[in-house]
């Protein structure tokens, strides 16, 4: 089973735009979008496995080597900041990460002057290490639920969070402030992998690449 290439693909949009993009290379991996549930699915006359994880779990099982390569998306790498080469973005799954308030605290608010403020997010260790390098003091909340409510319910003066419409925010009354960075779904590799698999990785990188 050495000879495999591993995969680890989480779940939803990004599983179903991974399928169709992998087709395109001529990687036929359309099973993954069966209802069944498997976890490892096997093309034994392509030597590809697939392994389907949760999102936030894909940089891990690429950093230890149990998958040689593993798609997820920006904010997760930006996050955990795992030891893996990310040679591609894929360039969909499209949002933003963002601070956002209140619509009322946004009328008086001076983002310039912000020091010691309160933030909930599900992005601690990004959201810290953003405002600190800006010479900002912030408390960081961590939830793992709908952030939008913590300034609804006064656990936090503002948020960072993914933003796609950005229609949950007004249904809320909350608004942008600032945009911190970018985000779309990356391809990420395992670096022992891409010595010992050098040929067949690099072909699949160059194959997407022409498509993205």
């Amino acid at each position: 089973m050495t000879d495999f290439i591993t995969i680890a693909i989480p779940k939803g949009r990004i599983l179903h735009d991974s399928v169709a993009l992998f087709k395109k290379i001529g990687i036929d991996c359309e099973e993954l979008l069966s209802d069944t549930r498997k976890l490892i699915f096997e093309n034994s006359v392509q030597r590809m496995r697939y392994m389907i994880v949760r999102a936030t779990d894909v940089p891990t099982y690429v950093e230890y080597g149990c998958a040689d390569l593993g798609i997820v998306g920006k904010d997760t790498l930006l996050e955990q900041e795992k030891d893996v080469y990310e040679p591609l973005d894929l360039k969909f799954g499209y949002c933003r990460m963002m601070v956002a308030e209140p619509a009322e605290l946004s009328r008086t608010d001076d983002p310039s002057g912000w020091n010691n403020i309160r933030i909930a997010t599900k992005y601690p260790n990004f959201t810290e290490k953003y405002f600190t390098g800006k010479g900002i003091q912030v408390e960081i909340i961590k939830l793992y639920g709908s952030i939008e409510l913590a300034p609804l319910v006064g656990l936090s003066e503002r948020i960072v969070d993914l933003v796609s419409t950005g229609e949950t925010l007004k249904q809320n009354g909350l608004v942008e402030v600032e945009t911190i960075a970018e985000i779309t779904t990356r391809l990420i590799v395992n670096r022992a992998s891409l010595k010992t698999k050098h040929q067949r990785i690099t072909h699949i990188i160059e194959g997407l690449e022409k498509h993205v």
